[in-house]
């Protein structure tokens, strides 16, 4: 079963901290030549065309019940503003302070339970929340002063998948993972060329589409593989291993995007972000390990 082979889903979690930032690496290297909406066109188009013959031969169902299909459609607007915004910052951001920044999701989904779901958060999970904020704000201030706002983009990428997750916690257990991402994939699709195509029509430079040379194609062709199977990879991963075991290793997001970022465009973070990234992921490790603590235990306020 699925906890019986912890170090597949360990290794699996590897390679999703891989791929993502890999994913990452080409956005940015395409966010110099290629219109943010083609990228996002092509980004979900692949994702369809990849799962729907996945769904047709393992013979899932991916019909979605009329309950859930508003809040499927919610996530996938959440999902493509996302990436969306994601994929701007890496335009003018190093990939290791983008990535870090958006890693203050753990904080905001920690206070989103509490305010929204009504879920215990004590105060030391609250205190770690302040510490890796103001992480944050250490890794922000560089970028800030040489970019403008741009650096708040993450912070924005933070809020949406945030809200993402939320939304995805209320329909997992009603809804396959792949069936979900399939489903995703072409409401994205159908939301996504239809705007294209008018930003097209009125000159409107984001939502353009140009005929992209052979290496741009390739790279686009790319995003969407990566981003599709980083993805399953993760959904993959919960299978063999526990959320709470799985859960600390996606900060190894982090090392992977800074050893990315530095091998394919000599970018390192400075003194300040540096140490603002150790105490984002020191105080983010805290609330999950501590989140892992708390379940072991009945129920209280930490």
């Amino acid at each position: 079963m699925a906890q019986d082979r912890p170090l597949l889903g360990i290794s699996l979690m590897l390679l999703f901290c891989v791929l993502a930032p890999f994913g990452d690496a080409l956005a940015k290297i395409l966010g110099q030549s290629v219109p943010l909406g083609m990228v996002l066109v092509v980004r979900f188009a692949v994702q369809a065309a990849i799962l729907i013959p996945v769904i047709m031969m393992t013979g899932r169902i991916w019909r979605v019940r009329r309950s859930v299909f508003h809040l499927i459609l919610l996530r996938t607007v959440l999902h493509i503003i996302g990436i969306g915004a994601m994929f701007t910052a890496l335009r003018y951001l190093p990939l290791a302070d983008a990535v870090a920044i958006a890693f203050v999701m753990p904080f905001l989904m920690l206070l989103l339970g509490k305010f929204v779901l009504g879920e215990e958060v004590g105060p030391r999970r609250l205190i770690a929340c302040i510490v890796g904020f103001a992480g944050t704000l250490m890794v922000i201030k560089p970028s800030f002063a040489d970019v403008g706002w741009p650096a708040l983009l993450p912070l924005v990428v933070a809020v949406v998948f945030s809200l993402f997750m939320l939304v995805t916690r209320h329909i997992a257990k009603e809804t396959d993972p792949i069936g979900l991402q399939a489903v995703s994939g072409v409401m994205a699709t159908v939301l996504l060329v239809p705007l294209a195509l008018w930003g097209d029509l009125n000159a409107i430079p984001e939502l353009q589409f140009i005929r992209p040379d052979a290496q741009s194609a390739l790279l686009l062709i790319g995003i969407g593989l990566l981003g599709t199977f980083a993805h399953l990879v993760m959904t993959w991963s919960l299978r063999y291993a526990p959320s709470a075991t799985l859960a600390p290793m996606q900060y190894l997001e982090i090392p992977f995007a800074t050893l990315i970022g530095w091998l394919m465009f000599a970018d390192l973070p400075d003194g300040l972000a540096a140490a603002g990234i150790v105490i984002t992921v020191a105080s983010g490790l805290y609330v999950v390990l501590r989140e892992r603590a708390m379940s072991r235990v009945a129920p209280q306020v930490p």
